[in-house]
C-alpha cells in the first residue's frame, strides 16, 4: 500500500458520518477523542503503549488523491462540496500522547484528539489500529521477556504473522518492549531492529551429512554461528557433531563465540544434556539457543525446572499475540466545544458499567512515591487541573469510593505530551533504542506485584473529585 491509500483505510461510516457533519454545518466543530483500552490482555497487571511513530507518520501524509475522490464519487452518496472538503484535506488538530514504552492502565487516554469533527473521525481507524495492534503486541513481548529473566529474547514470529505489517511492524513493537532482536529481515532495515538467524533444517538436510552441513556452515560464518542439532538425533549426533565442527574450524581461529540451537523435543532435558557435553569438551561459551511455540508459561517453567537455556526465539504466540489477540483499544468522543469556545463534556452511558467513559478534555498524572521511586496510581484530572506536591492528596477508587488513600511527599508527572499543536509537529520521535530504553525504564518504576502473571495487584486509575463529580452529573442527567 502506499502512504495515499491510508486515507481510505478507514470504517466506510467515518465518511457518511463526516459527509453529514458537513452537510449540517458541523464541519469546522471542535471535538475531544480519547483512545484507552478498558482490559489489559492476559489478565496483566499493565500494557504497553505502542504505535505512535506510526500514528505521526499517518497524519503528516494523510492526503485523499484524485483516485480517492473519483472512487468516492462514483458511489453516489458523498455530496460534491464534501468532496471538494476531502480534496483540500490536511490535519489541523491537536494531539496528545503517552509516548511509546510507557506502561499504561485501562480506562485512561493513551491518545488525545482535538480537532473540527471531520477530521477527528476520518483519523478513527487507522489511529485504533496502529495503537491496537502494536501495544498488544509489545504488552505480550514483555510478558515473555520477564518470564525470561534476563536471558536474551529474540522474536522470530514473520512466517506466523497476520500479514507483512503484522510481521514488520510486530517485530518493532517487541524490540520496543525488549527483545534483544528479530528474525525479520526488513525491520533491521526500515527501524533499526537487530536481525539475525540460524539455519532451518533443510539446509542441513541438503548435504549428504550433519557433519559436512555444519563445517560448511561454520566456514561460511564463522562469527556468532548456531548451528540447528535436532535435524536427526540431538544427543547422538547434533551435538557431538556441532562439538566436532566448533572444535575443528572455530577454537584454530581464535573463536569461542558460538550456540546450538534446539527446535523440539524435552528442552528442559536436552538442554542440561546439552550442556554437560558442551562444558566436557571445554565449550563453555558456547550458548544454547530454544525455540518451538514458546510463550511466558512455558520459558517459566523451563527456567524453574532448570533448562540450561541462555537464548528463547519466541515466534507465532508472541507475534500474534496467540493467547489473547486483541488489545481492545477504543476511540470516544469526550468533549465538544460551543460556540463560545467552552469545553462541554460528553460522556457515553451503558447498562455495561465497564463501558460507561470518563468525560471531558483531561490530564494523566501518574503519582510517584518519593521514598521508593515506585508509582502509586495514576489520576485522570480536567485539563484545567494541576495537583499541588507540596500539599497532601487523598486519591479514591472511582467505582468503590470508600477505598481512599492519602498521600504525601510524591512527585505527580503529567505522562501525555503534545505530539501535533494547530496540525504541525511538535514532537521530536525518539530513536527505537531510546525508546526501549525508555520503556525498560517505566517498567521498573512498576512494583514488582503489578508485575505478576498471575492475579496481579491493581494498579489504580484514580479521578479527581472535580472530574467524579463532573461524571456522575452526566450520568444522572442522561439516565
Amino acid at each position: 500500500m502506499t502512504d495515499e491509500t491510508y486515507a481510505l483505510l478507514c470504517d466506510f461510516y467515518e465518511l457518511t458520518m463526516s459527509n453529514g457533519y458537513f452537510l449540517n454545518g458541523f464541519a469546522d466543530k471542535i471535538v475531544y477523542f480519547d483512545v484507552f483500552f478498558r482490559k489489559v490482555p492476559d489478565e496483566g497487571g499493565f500494557a504497553i503503549a505502542a504505535g505512535l511513530e506510526q500514528v505521526i507518520e499517518y497524519i503528516q501524509n494523510l492526503r485523499f488523491s484524485k483516485d480517492d475522490i473519483k472512487y468516492l464519487k462514483d458511489l453516489n452518496m458523498f455530496s460534491d462540496g464534501f468532496l471538494e472538503y476531502l480534496s483540500n484535506f490536511r490535519f489541523s488538530g491537536d494531539i496528545y500522547a503517552v509516548p511509546e514504552g510507557t506502561p499504561v492502565f485501562p480506562n485512561e487516554p493513551i491518545i488525545t484528539v482535538k480537532a473540527p469533527v471531520i477530521e477527528a473521525q476520518l483519523i478513527e481507524t487507522f489511529m485504533l489500529l496502529s495503537i491496537n495492534h502494536q501495544s498488544l503486541i509489545a504488552t505480550k513481548a514483555n510478558r515473555i521477556v520477564r518470564a525470561a529473566r534476563g536471558r536474551t529474547v529474540l522474536e522470530f514470529g514473520s512466517r506466523r504473522a497476520q500479514g507483512a505489517d503484522g510481521a514488520v511492524l510486530g517485530a518493532r513493537a517487541a524490540y520496543i518492549a525488549g527483545c534483544e532482536g528479530t528474525a525479520c529481515t526488513i525491520t533491521d532495515k526500515l527501524y533499526g531492529v537487530p536481525a539475525g538467524g540460524t539455519m532451518a533444517h533443510s539446509w542441513i538436510q541438503m548435504f549428504d551429512n550433519e557433519y559436512e552441513a555444519f563445517k560448511t556452515y561454520c566456514e561460511l560464518y564463522p562469527h556468532d554461528t548456531t548451528l540447528l542439532v535436532d535435524t536427526y538425533n540431538v544427543l547422538k549426533s547434533g551435538v557431538p557433531n556441532a562439538i566436532r565442527v566448533f572444535k575443528e574450524v572455530l577454537l584454530p581461529r581464535g573463536i569461542s563465540k558460538c550456540a546450538i540451537r534446539l527446535d523440539s523435543g524435552d528442552m528442559t532435558y536436552l538442554s542440561k544434556k546439552a550442556r554437560e557435553m558442551l562444558d566436557n569438551a571445554g565449550l563453555t561459551e558456547c550458548k544454547i539457543v530454544a525455540s518451538n511455540a514458546l510463550d511466558e508459561y512455558i520459558i517459566s517453567d523451563l527456567i524453574s525446572q532448570g533448562a540450561c537455556i541462555d537464548i528463547f526465539g519466541v515466534g507465532e504466540r508472541l507475534i500474534t499475540s496467540r493467547s489473547e489477540p486483541v488489545f481492545g483499544g477504543v476511540y470516544k468522543l469526550c468533549a465538544v466545544e460551543n460556540e463560545k469556545g467552552d469545553i462541554i463534556p460528553k460522556i457515553k452511558i451503558s447498562e455495561n458499567v465497564t463501558k460507561i467513559t470518563n468525560p471531558h478534555f483531561k490530564k494523566v498524572y501518574r503519582l510517584f512515591e518519593n521514598k521508593s521511586g515506585k508509582a502509586i496510581a495514576d489520576q485522570l484530572c480536567v485539563y484545567d487541573e494541576t495537583i499541588d506536591q507540596t500539599k497532601e492528596l487523598e486519591i479514591f477508587d472511582s467505582e468503590a469510593t470508600w477505598k481512599r488513600k492519602t498521600i504525601t511527599d510524591f512527585t505527580a508527572k503529567e505522562i501525555m505530551v503534545p505530539i501535533f499543536i494547530g496540525g504541525k509537529k511538535v514532537y521530536d520521535v525518539p530513536s527505537i533504542r531510546e525508546t526501549r530504553k525508555y520503556c525498560k525504564e517505566q517498567i521498573d518504576f512498576l512494583w514488582d506485584e503489578v508485575k505478576r502473571f498471575e492475579f496481579p495487584h491493581k494498579y489504580y486509575v484514580d479521578l479527581s473529585q472535580k472530574l467524579w463529580d463532573i461524571k456522575h452529573k452526566l450520568i444522572k442527567e442522561n439516565s
